[in-house]
């Protein structure tokens, strides 16, 4: 399954003069900045604000904050408060590049909804395989606390939030950053490899052991890896959209594997942050989370798939 850069190579060079070393790092300083700002107005802000309402309500064993973030509407204010992230790349695009915000999707500055919904398609295929695996492997899974006339009445603003909350990490760390590292640099080593360490690590989670983290961390660098392929493969972040809305929204509304974010998901599994978990269920865990990206992967990109995404090409 060969790839031709021909596409890559238009978005690469796409940026204007600009886009400099200096210039992208004071537009990811601004993006962090407005980032950080959202993600403080939701945390102080909202956690007053909910727990007012609820004077007679009495403050979780596990603090405040965690658990306002943990309620409903904690996890819906968490998922808009990525809106900072949208908000940065356009004050970076407009005022320190110079570009439209639309450049960063692809050259043609548009989302192509087809290679979009084979992104999503692809990912929720992978994502019923997944699932099937690790109930394999630990088969505990429960009936989640929403009903289903809330979980309907949910579903069309959980599938909003959550995508603008993937939407923006695509725009940030496979179009702004690899872009504008791309623009600069030859070696993947350089625009591949760094913002994929960069959104990998964003995923640590101190509630979790030191080996159920680090086959976590194993799973999102090669699903990282999956959407950086995409992107060089098509020369655009259609695909790549699709495919990190259709994995959340997985876990936000189907089967949760985090007890902090099952609010609004049908069915629980085995919370990962939970006790008990062993060596070697890590690492079955780090596998098939590999192993259904490479399946993503040849769904995606190779030429006899009916998946198959489309290089934005002249």
């Amino acid at each position: 399954m060969r790839i031709d850069d021909t596409a890559f190579e238009r978005y690469r060079r796409s940026p204007n003069a600009k886009t400099t070393l200096l210039r992208l790092f004071l537009g990811t300083l601004i993006v962090v900045l407005l980032w950080g700002a959202t993600t403080a107005a939701v945390l102080f802000g909202g956690t007053y604000v909910y727990f007012a309402w609820q004077a007679a309500a009495v403050p979780p064993a596990d603090g405040v904050v965690q658990g306002f973030l943990a309620s409903p509407i904690g996890i819906l204010s968490a998922l808009a408060s990525f809106a900072g992230i949208w908000i940065g790349l356009w004050m970076a695009m407009r005022w320190v590049h110079g570009e439209p915000l639309s450049a960063l999707l692809g050259a043609s500055r548009r989302v192509s909804w087809p290679d979009f919904l084979k992104g999503l398609v692809a990912v929720l295929i992978t994502s019923l395989i997944s699932e099937i695996l690790l109930y394999l492997l630990q088969p505990g899974i429960s009936r989640g606390t929403i009903s289903l006339s809330s979980w309907l009445l949910f579903a069309v603003p959980i599938v909003a939030l959550t995508l603008l909350q993937t939407s923006s990490e695509e725009v940030l760390f496979r179009g702004y950053l690899l872009r504008g590292l791309a623009n600069r640099f030859r070696s993947p080593l350089i625009w591949a490899l760094l913002p994929g360490l960069l959104f990998t690590s964003l995923h640590w989670s101190s509630a979790s052991s030191s080996a159920i983290n680090a086959c976590v961390l194993v799973s999102i660098a090669a699903f990282a890896l999956l959407l950086t392929l995409v992107v060089y493969a098509t020369g655009n972040l259609n695909a790549a959209l699709g495919a990190h809305l259709g994995n959340n929204l997985t876990g936000f509304l189907l089967i949760s594997h985090q007890e902090s974010y099952n609010s609004f998901a049908l069915f629980a599994a085995r919370p990962l942050e939970g006790p008990g978990w062993m060596m070697s269920d890590a690492i079955l865990i780090a596998l098939i989370g590999v192993a259904c990206s490479l399946l993503t992967i040849v769904l995606l990109l190779h030429p006899r798939s009916p998946l198959k995404v489309t290089a934005e090409l002249p």
